[in-house]
């Protein structure tokens, strides 16, 4: 039998929309009573499909016992043999269909005998499957132009596989401070978002890089509240409890040098934070652009204004000002 849990930060991280009536838990006072019920009702196995982290899911499964399998979710390991925790078989698959995960179980009188597992890369040695080809093609036909269409280059792989900063994200955020004229800017840390390669940019990885089209927004924050909020997001990604952490990398800034400790606790992890060259001003207030709730929560800063432009239209007018595009060569944020 399945068990499903999702991710428990929706109602804590994102927008109200996302979770607005709804509560979200660790699944950890939940599952025994699922478990518990499923055996009485003549389950055997007990599967855990999982979207709260690898971190969360072996938490969980250290105080919850009765799940043989985990199949887990959301930090996008790549987990090559099964983590064994508490006698549940826990695995990841990367991320962006790059990996498919094999389970060989052998059941034998109800319980699992033996179990083999194989992380496979998907490259070309991977034959392809000619009816899946067909349905991807044709949900793909619609899109052909923008998937055809090069509105721009990049002379360096933008991605998102680094917890601290992100070549990606710097394309995105340099694009929001373009419409804007500000000199800082903030958004989430998210994983996902295919690698886009040395080379064209296409219009379809622009809404590859932003898939929600979030809107552009400004705020007026003082250095006070920009030295709070990204030490409630360090201590949101690093936390040493693995319930406290609430997913994604660190969030992504544009226009200012963060020195850090992520060993340091909670509140001491940024040691110095610097603006074209000196000492961020604490008293002083700084007009930064953003997108989401994410990249600036709503109990910070004032002012608070919409632009006209989303984040794909501020990134396509960037790259007709700027065709080649490249990354910043030293991060926002740098470990001490």
């Amino acid at each position: 039998m399945v068990i499903g849990i999702c991710a428990m930060i929706v109602d804590k991280v994102m927008p109200e929309k996302m979770s607005k009536g709804l509560k979200f838990t660790s699944g950890i006072d939940e599952l025994p009573k699922c478990i518990k019920k499923l055996k009485a009702d003549g389950a055997h196995i007990i599967v855990l499909l999982s979207h709260n982290g690898f971190p969360q899911d072996v938490e969980l499964l250290k105080a919850v016992n009765g799940i043989d399998i985990c199949l887990s979710a959301h930090t996008h390991n790549r987990i090559y043999s099964p983590v064994e925790v508490n006698g549940a078989r826990v695995v990841q698959c990367g991320c962006h269909g790059a990996f498919i995960g094999n389970f060989t179980i052998d059941f034998q009188e109800n319980e699992i005998k033996s179990c083999n597992y194989e992380l496979i890369k998907v490259d070309s040695s991977v034959p392809i499957n000619p009816e899946v080809d067909n349905l991807v093609e044709k949900a793909l036909k619609p899109y052909h132009e923008i998937i055809n269409k090069v509105i721009g280059h990049t002379n360096e792989v933008l991605h998102r596989y680094n917890t601290t900063n992100s070549t990606m994200d710097n394309f995105l955020l340099k694009a929001i401070t373009y419409i804007t004229n500000t000199d800082i800017a903030f958004s989430n840390g998210w994983r996902y978002g295919a690698p886009i390669a040395v080379g064209n940019i296409t219009e379809n990885d622009i809404y590859n890089i932003t898939p929600m089209n979030p809107p552009v927004s400004t705020v007026e924050l003082t250095g006070v509240e920009i030295k709070e909020m990204l030490e409630e997001n360090l201590e949101r990604t690093f936390c040493s409890k693995p319930f406290g952490q609430m997913g994604g990398y660190i969030k992504r800034v544009l226009g200012l040098q963060i020195n850090m400790r992520i060993e340091n606790p909670k509140g001491h992890r940024i040691q110095e934070i610097y603006y074209k060259g000196s000492h961020l001003d604490l008293i002083k207030t700084y007009k930064v652009s953003f997108v989401t709730t994410q990249g600036v929560a709503k109990k910070y800063g004032k002012n608070r204004k919409k632009h006209s432009h989303n984040a794909v239209e501020a990134m396509k007018a960037y790259l007709i000002e700027n065709t080649e595009f490249s990354p910043d060569k030293i991060g926002s944020f740098r470990l001490v």
